[in-house]
This record gives structure tokens, sequence and C-alpha cells, in this order.
């Protein structure tokens, strides 16, 4: 038997004592700067938000009884009637994994699970209305239509568009960001003769999907047309550093690229603060992109008010399919682009001489549309804005309190980002020392807990902290106060677990239990 199967047994065997052992004291927890809040819109026209089913709910707080419990004993969510009412709208959640244990899912920030009627709405889409879209004249076509451009409607309300035209559907942001690397690559990025490379400024924080494209672009037009700019983190190592960012916008700036919400961090950058000084700055025609992927599921969005230029999102982080984006942008910036791929639906006339070009959004979806992902992407947009984005922002920020507050607690974890009490998403990156985060998470997994481990598409991020890997647990709106508790206490007994097989020697038998299970390249 090799020494992983020896070591799973014998965690099999061990994991439900390890409560009982001791671990040295060796948390830290990094320090956070002030961070703004995110903008919030009001609720959209014709959506009915959720409510809470009691007149008033018991305020969050801290145990004061004289029994010595833990503060987290009594501790209260106000909003906690958010799950209770949407939980069970997802199958997923009440089933049970590996050994018949209750699936705990804090893997959201990956992607989230799909109420009942985001797949109802998928296979009704493939039993009543199956066709392609635009320009079919038999019933099914136009009622795939309908229901396609119906979604557009949907996500166009959900981010505060200002027309339906604005929203461009993609495979995902990845491919919207993509889009517009090409497309801004292809005429307006290439400088003026002499007037030296253009700069795009991206962050060291960003997905590998706001890095890479713009890496590819630099390469293709070469230094001496094009150079990519990095802010790094402020001296904490909690979030942006602003000034830096600032320091390097200048008039030869073309793009600004950022993202809204760090999918490791958890901090919530800046955004009125960074427009500002962009627009004050940089080219006067600078485009300015936003990463919406983790900020468009929690909280509302209002492109209008956010004052960027264009902004990308997933559906399958919102409650919908994969396989579906979306790309939204200020009409008077898409007119400008040129096409990203060519093929059917984009074109408005193909002679052998050439080609003129559709307006936006059909100039960017070239070929046959994912339809079904499409309705599913509307019906979650749908779905989401009638539990109410106020409603999902208030409950996750009590929530994702809690979960940085246990976490604090938990010795020999260094989390990242800002620390509790500071604003941030429902999410926390964090080390465990002597444990490897793939070994982590796959202990968590034999006691059914969910959790993401590796760099999370963000090896730059993972330089800046000074490690190559981390564990993160991310939360949604049907996660619970028990989901955390459940979770802190198998974090805990996993640390147990591996520190008392370090001080017992084991790891002499076993060789390096730094990596046992080791998934690097996991993202």
């Amino acid at each position: 038997m090799s020494w992983v199967l020896i070591a799973v047994a014998t965690v099999a065997v061990l994991l439900p004592f390890a409560s009982s052992w001791t671990l040295p004291s060796t948390h830290r927890f990094l320090a956070s700067p002030s961070l703004s809040r995110p903008h919030l819109r009001r609720p959209c026209p014709g959506v009915v938000p959720l409510r809470s089913t009691a007149e008033s709910s018991p305020a969050a707080g801290v145990s004061t009884d004289d029994d010595g419990a833990p503060w987290w004993k009594s501790f209260t969510l106000e909003h906690a009637w958010v799950a209770e009412q949407t939980r069970p709208q997802f199958p997923i959640l009440s089933r049970t994994v590996g050994d018949d244990k209750p699936l705990i899912y804090l893997d959201s920030a990956a992607t989230s699970q799909k109420p009942s009627e985001v797949v109802d709405a998928l296979r009704r889409y493939y039993d009543t209305m199956n066709s392609n879209v635009h320009r079919g004249a038999h019933f099914l076509s136009q009622a795939a239509t309908t229901a396609y451009e119906d979604s557009r409607d949907a996500v166009a309300e959900l981010i505060g568009a200002a027309r339906r035209e604005e929203v461009v559907f993609t495979s995902g942001a990845t491919q919207g960001l993509n889009l517009l690397a090409r497309s801004l690559g292809d005429g307006f990025l290439v400088p003026e003769d002499g007037a030296g490379p253009s700069e795009v400024v991206v962050t060291a924080m960003e997905h590998h999907s706001n890095i890479v494209p713009w890496q590819m672009l630099a390469e293709r037009l070469g230094p001496e047309r094009l150079v990519v700019k990095y802010a790094g983190l402020n001296a904490d190592r909690t979030g942006l550093d602003a000034d830096h960012l600032r320091s390097l916008v200048t008039p030869r700036t073309k793009v600004v690229s950022f993202v809204h919400v760090s999918n490791a961090l958890g901090c919530i950058n800046p955004v009125d603060e960074i427009v500002s000084h962009v627009r004050s700055n940089a080219h006067p025609d600078c485009a300015i992109v936003l990463d919406a992927c983790q900020s468009v599921p929690h909280m509302a969005v209002d492109v209008g008010a956010l004052g960027v230029d264009f902004l990308v999102g997933s559906a399958h982080k919102f409650c919908g399919p994969t396989g579906i984006g979306f790309l939204w942008g200020k009409y008077t910036r898409l007119e400008a682009l040129p096409p990203y791929q060519g093929g059917g639906e984009m074109i408005d006339t193909v002679t052998l001489g050439g080609s003129t070009y559709a307006p936006p959004p059909a100039r960017f979806e070239a070929g046959t549309p994912p339809i079904a992902q499409a309705v599913g992407m509307g019906a979650a947009a749908r779905y989401v804005q009638r539990v109410g984005m106020e409603n999902i922002h208030a409950y996750e920020k009590e929530l994702g309190q809690y979960l940085v507050r246990r976490m604090n607690e938990v010795p020999g974890v260094t989390a990242f980002g800002p620390p509790p009490g500071e604003p941030r998403a429902a999410l926390v990156s964090f080390a465990t020392e002597g444990v490897h985060a793939s070994d982590l998470s796959t202990f968590l997994d034999m006691e059914g807990v969910a959790v993401r481990a590796g760099h999370h598409c963000c090896q730059p991020l993972h330089t800046e902290l000074g490690v190559s890997h981390s564990a993160r647990a991310s939360l949604y709106f049907y996660n619970t106060k028990r989901d955390v508790d459940v979770f802190i206490e198998k974090l805990e007994q996993t640390m147990d677990f591996f520190a008392n097989m370090g001080e017992s020697g084991t790891d002499d038998d076993f060789g390096d239990m730094d990596g046992l299970f080791s998934f690097d390249d996991f993202p």
C-alpha cells in the first residue's frame, strides 16, 4: 500500500479525535487599509425582493453569557432569513457526499450552485422552443429569439445598462476580456507616429484572464508600440496600492483594466477614485475596463454610476449556467470597436469584394450563439433580482464578517485580505502552517466540506503574498451560519491532526507531508 493510501486511512481513523489535540498558537492576521463601500443602486423596477418572515430579527452581537461560552454560540445574523428562504430552491445543497457527509459548499467564488428555476428554464427551452435564433420565420425560431433577447434585457436590468444593445453575450468574462484586448489592439491601442508606446495598466491582483490577454497583445504589437504596467499591493498586502496605480497612469495610458472585487483577497477596490484619476490624467479616450465577476453576484451594480467604459461578468457566478457571460460597454465605445470574430450573425452585407458589419451587439456575436445558456443566464438574472441584491449584499456582509472573525481565532492560519471589521467580500483565502492547501482541501472534503485550493488563477497575487498557493472558503446567500461553524470545526480538527502528526515524528515515516496530495496547477 502506498504512503498516500496509508495516510488517508490513518486520517479516516484519527480525524474524528483530532479536536482533543493541541496546537502551538502561531496565528497571524494581515492588517487592512480603509476601503470604500460598494455602490448600491436602487431596486430594479418591477422586481419584488424577498422579505423577512419576522417583524424583527435579533441584532448581531457577541455573547455576554456568564457561563464562559464562546461568543459565536449565541451570535445571530439579522438577515439569516435570506438563506432560510432560498436554500430549499437549491436541491444540490441537500445531498450528501463521500461517506454520507452532508455537503457544505464553500466554493461559490469558483462557481455558484443553481436554483431549480434556472435548471427548469434550460429544460423548458429544450422541451418547447429549441431552434436557432434571429431571421427565422417559423414559430420555434421566433419563440427562441424572444427568450434569447429577453435574457439580454434581464442582464441589462441587473447591471443598470441604459439599453439592451450595450450587452454583448460571450462565453464568459474571459472571452469578454479577450474580445476587448483584440478589438482595442486592432486600432485604438496602436500609437501615433512618434508618440511612444501606448500603455495598459492592470493590477497584480487580477485573475489571469485580465493579465494574459494584455500580455499576448503586447507580444503581438511589440514593446515599441505597447507596454503593460502592473500596480502592486499596499504595504499590508491586504488590498490595492491605489497610489501606485495612480503613479502609473500617464497621457499615453489607453487602457486601465482592474477587478472590482478580488477573487482571492476579497477586497473591494475604490472604483470611483480610480475612474476619477484616470479621467483626469490618462489619454482622453482611455478605456476603463472592470472585471465584475465577484461583484455582480453579490452586490447591486450600476454601470452608469460606476463610470467605467466596459464591464465583464460570468453567469455561472450568479446562479446561471456555465459557458455564458456578458460584456457590457457604452454603446459609443462598442460602435467604435472592430469585430472580434467573423462569420454569420455579425455581418450586414457580404460580397466577394468585402464585408460590412452589423451594429452592436450582433457585431460581436458571430455564429450560432449559446442560446440555451443565454436563456439560463436570463433566468438567473431575474432570480437574483427577485431575491434582491440589497438583501444578498446585507446578508453576505454579516456572514462574511462572521467567517473572518471565526478564522481569526484558528491557530496556525494566515488569512489574506481585509481583517474583521473592514469591508470585504464573503470569501477568505488563507494559508495553513505546516499543511499544504491541497492536503487541507482533501481532508476537508472527506468531511463533506468543499473549499478551493491552489492559486485561484492569481499566480502574480500569490507571488506578492509570498506564497505559492492558498485555500479559499467562499460564501453565497444560500450558505448558513452552520456551514461556517462546521467548516471551522473541521479546519481545526485537520490542523490538530497535522500538528500531532508532526509532534509524534510521523513526518519521518511518511516523508514531506507538505503537499502530500499536491495539485499546484489546480486553479
